[in-house]
């Protein structure tokens, strides 16, 4: 293989690692990591690199589109940033100490439970109208554009969302893959947003998160130009593609693409754990 035919392939499962991380809140570096080793040979701390790339590409492309269209709730967004970024840098520090194949099969199981979780939940809209007392001093609750005006919805459970973002930022600075899952399962499932407002304020957290973490990969020497740039353009591409195509999309299709896609990313996290392949 040549290194245009490389940079050619690489470059179209981007596109398609961008598309969909768009469209889901997940982030293109939970299919490019993946897609790097395991099909192209690329060891894991350059692929984790490039994926880090890509997840800032990923959220400045789609980010843009959600924040002009009303989607994305800034407020819990910003907030939220403070538990990630820290969580970035410590995951990207515990990296040289812990093995990533005991990572890679702990991350398989939230996969699992985020799969599970996102597809048994029936209402896009909390139902709850408690008041949640920190959501309103920091005047998180909000509004979101659908097919009958805007809709609005109240913001839940702050603390325990803070926590899981936390841990999402972790995962983020081990293995490079943004942590689109695990954010979209805090504010879908911990805070009661509606899923378009969890993926798409996913998307807009997920560019920050991998900054933090991907300066020390990059002081390491594991981002390659070479190898990052085919990632990043073809991400780009794809999540500028995926933005276009959400506002218009079926709340239950895309649960079903999110709990699919993110289940299989599961089992194969958790298989190459055991056998040793991260």
């Amino acid at each position: 293989m040549t290194t245009l035919e490389f940079t050619a392939l690489i470059g179209f499962g981007s596109l398609l690692a961008g598309f969909l991380g768009a469209l889901t809140g997940l982030g293109g570096g939970v299919v490019i990591v993946p897609m790097l080793t395991l099909l192209f040979g690329v060891d894991i701390r350059y692929a984790i690199g490039a994926a880090l790339v890509s997840v800032i590409a990923t959220s400045s492309g789609a980010a843009a589109a959600y924040v002009r269209d009303g989607y994305s709730n800034i407020r819990v967004g910003m907030f939220l940033e403070i538990a990630t970024t820290i969580g970035a840098l410590s995951g990207a520090a515990l990296a040289l100490y812990l093995r990533v194949s005991i990572i890679a099969i702990i991350f398989g199981v939230v996969l699992l439970y985020s799969a599970y979780a996102s597809f048994r939940k029936e209402s896009d809209v909390s139902k709850d109208e408690r008041v949640d007392r920190i959501a309103t001093w920091l005047r998180m609750d909000s509004a979101y554009p659908t097919a009958n005006g805007l809709t609005s919805y109240h913001v839940r459970n702050v603390p325990l969302g803070f926590l899981i973002m936390y841990v999402a930022g972790v995962l983020s600075g081990l293995l490079g893959i943004g942590s689109g899952a695990v954010k979209v399962l805090a504010m879908d499932q911990a805070m009661k947003l509606p899923f378009k407002v969890s993926t798409t304020t996913s998307n807009f957290m997920i560019g920050v998160t991998a900054a933090a973490s991907a300066g020390i990969y990059l002081s390491r020497g594991y981002i390659d130009p070479g190898l990052a740039m085919p990632v990043m353009l073809g991400v780009l591409a794809g999540s500028l593609l995926g933005a276009r195509v959400l506002a218009g999309a079926q709340v239950k299709t895309l649960r079903i693409v999110f709990s699919s896609v993110i289940g299989i990313l599961a089992i194969e996290m958790i298989y190459n754990g055991i056998a040793g392949k991260f």
